[in-house]
């Protein structure tokens, strides 16, 4: 199965430097992993170029044992170093046609798409395999990211690609997400913020399960 194939609806957990620094990446991603996890970004504008290299290729192994796909954020070169799943882009950091260039077909490309439809089908047509919407709600993350609603992710549906949603995103309001078609829950501070991570990552995960319960009830 090629990493693209991989990609399924689910918990999408992206780390951050801050809650995770040095010895607590491995473990806490660990634990995502163990309680649900489809989908794994590494993001880090804080470490130095050695530390990252060493850090993602840490959670590429770690990854790879798993059978998650690793994406690493707006850094493709390294995604290709470390033998990453791919790379999440952000609107000015990369080029798509770029780093499918470099990482080839079978890599996995997000686009950050904000709220815009436009630029969802701009990635679309560069040739990305998801795009990411948000933030829906406020985050200490992304404080100043523009701010998008539930219905931008209905109307993306045309698109006829994976979507994603980040942003604040928490227990209470995922539901509302998936409803409107979120197929994965990009989680920060909702996940790693939290003192059991595979409790969070599990409880997320089960509001997938049910969603796909009611669908077919």
């Amino acid at each position: 199965m090629s990493p693209r194939d991989a990609l399924r609806p689910g918990l999408y957990a992206i780390t951050d430097p801050d809650l995770l620094p040095g010895d607590r990446l491995v473990p806490a991603v660990e634990a995502a992993i163990r309680g649900g996890a489809v989908l794994v970004q590494y993001r880090d504008k804080e470490a130095t170029e050695t530390e990252r290299l060493a850090r993602a290729r840490d959670l590429v192994s770690l990854c790879t044992d798993n059978q998650v796909p690793l994406l690493i954020n707006d850094d493709a070169a390294l995604a290709k170093r470390v033998g990453a799943a791919g790379a999440h882009l952000g609107q000015e950091d990369g080029n798509l046609a770029e780093a499918r260039s470099l990482l080839g077909p079978e890599a996995i490309l997000g686009k950050t798409c904000h709220a815009s439809l436009e630029l969802a089908r701009a990635a679309r047509d560069a040739g990305a395999d998801y795009l990411a919407f948000g933030r829906f709600f406020p985050s200490m993350t992304k404080p100043g990211a523009p701010a998008a609603t539930p219905d931008i992710l209905q109307r993306a549906q045309s698109l006829g690609l994976p979507l994603s949603a980040i942003g604040g995103v928490s227990l209470e309001n995922a539901p509302l997400l998936i409803a409107n078609g979120a197929d994965l829950l990009a989680v920060i501070g909702g996940l790693f913020g939290t003192d059991d991570i595979e409790a969070r990552a599990r409880a997320f995960t089960d509001l997938f399960a049910k969603t796909t319960e009611q669908e077919l009830s």
